[in-house]
């Protein structure tokens, strides 16, 4: 069966890193598009970073502009999220999402918290 397992979150002080991963079994991930999502309390899902399947064209929030960097590795089936000068904002529940026209694929989420 489909399952996308995301990886890598906890705690950390303003200012640090973090790099969440993803593995993904059970479709042909190298065809999909990747995507981060995040949900703090209280506030709605917002889209984080996207990676194409096509050509690896990327897109990202404004608000993680120049800090985070999403990336894929096809023969691992697993996508990445690295993120730098992290901030208390920051803190939310991230979610990795598969997408191929109508086929949409959640994981679980991985709770990164910044604070000092």
């Amino acid at each position: 069966q489909v399952q996308l397992v995301e990886s890598g979150g906890g705690l950390v002080q303003p200012g640090g890193s973090l790099r969440l991963s993803c593995a993904a079994s059970g479709f042909t991930f190298s065809i999909y598009a990747m995507t981060w999502y995040r949900q703090a309390p209280g506030k709605e899902r917002e889209l984080v970073a996207r990676i194409s399947w096509v050509d690896g064209i990327t897109n990202y929030a404004d608000s993680v502009k120049g800090r985070f960097t999403i990336s894929r590795d096809n023969a691992k089936n697993t996508v990445y999220l690295q993120m730098n000068s992290l901030k208390p904002e920051d803190t939310a529940v991230y979610y990795c999402n598969a997408r191929r026209n109508f086929e949409d694929y959640w994981g679980q989420g991985t709770q990164v918290t910044v604070s000092s």
